[in-house]
């Protein structure tokens, strides 16, 4: 079954849409249209009656809900009726409060050097239970995580860090939802194990002309289970957010 991206121009590239109950990553480098784009995947399941989950684990919920609000005015309803969940995952310390803490009471009343629970960044497992739990209560079908990249560097061990994460994104295939993984794109030629994992990998990006113009292109790089097209093509955001266009000139 395809499941439609809600992104005008897009599914026609991928035959018809995403297969569901399948984990598609999305890179691209900052203002290239991530987080407008997972915002429109929900959207477009949440108005067929699939409710669909956004996980932000680095920018604040209000400010994505503010900022999407101007591309369709609907999600307020939405959201009311449990629809569409916005659900902040990230840190929740405010400067001030732990900050100058620096060792810990332990509750046999010794004390212990590090860092607040509180204050510590969220891991792939403590995600991972959490949106666990979020669509078992709701009943999501569609997800959006931004961004993997945020629980990528939990880990001081390299090797330790590629488990935690190709462990994660195989869990959330359990799941039985439609996942879109934002991530940010630093080297397109930098293979992840996020790119191995997922079934699709999209890449955003954002660059400037030799005109000195700015350009912003889609391109899919992976597809699996799809035939689809590999040529890199102009994005453009329209007043109902964004819209794929045509193959750029080579």
């Amino acid at each position: 079954m395809r499941i439609k991206s809600g992104i005008e121009g897009f599914d026609v590239l991928v035959e018809g849409g995403f297969l569901q109950g399948r984990q598609y990553l999305l890179s691209g480098s900052p203002g290239s249209g991530k987080t407008t784009f997972g915002v429109q995947f929900l959207i477009a399941g949440a108005l067929e009656g699939e409710a669909g989950g956004y996980i932000a684990l680095s920018e604040s919920t209000g400010t994505i809900i503010d900022d999407m609000s101007r591309y369709n005015p609907q999600i307020g309803d939405l959201i009311k009726n449990k629809k569409m969940f916005f659900i902040d995952l990230g840190p929740s310390v405010n400067y001030g409060e732990y900050d100058e803490v620096t060792n810990l009471i332990t509750p046999d009343y010794s004390q212990q050097s590090g860092e607040s629970p509180a204050n510590k960044p969220p891991t792939p497992f403590t995600v991972f239970k959490e949106v666990e739990n979020q669509v078992k209560q709701f009943g999501i079908k569609r997800l959006v995580i931004d961004s993997i990249s945020s629980i990528r560097f939990t880990s001081q061990n390299p090797a330790s860090e590629e488990r935690s994460v190709g462990r994660f994104i195989r869990n959330l295939k359990n799941l039985g939802c439609t996942t879109v993984l934002l991530s940010e794109l630093t080297k397109p030629d930098a293979y992840t194990i996020e790119q191995f994992a997922s079934h699709g990998v999209i890449f955003l990006h954002n660059f400037m002309n030799k005109d000195g113009t700015m350009v912003r292109a889609l391109q899919i790089i992976k597809m699996r289970g799809t035939k689809h097209d590999c040529d890199m093509r102009s994005i453009e955001f329209s007043e109902k957010g964004l819209k794929i266009g045509k193959p750029l000139k080579k």
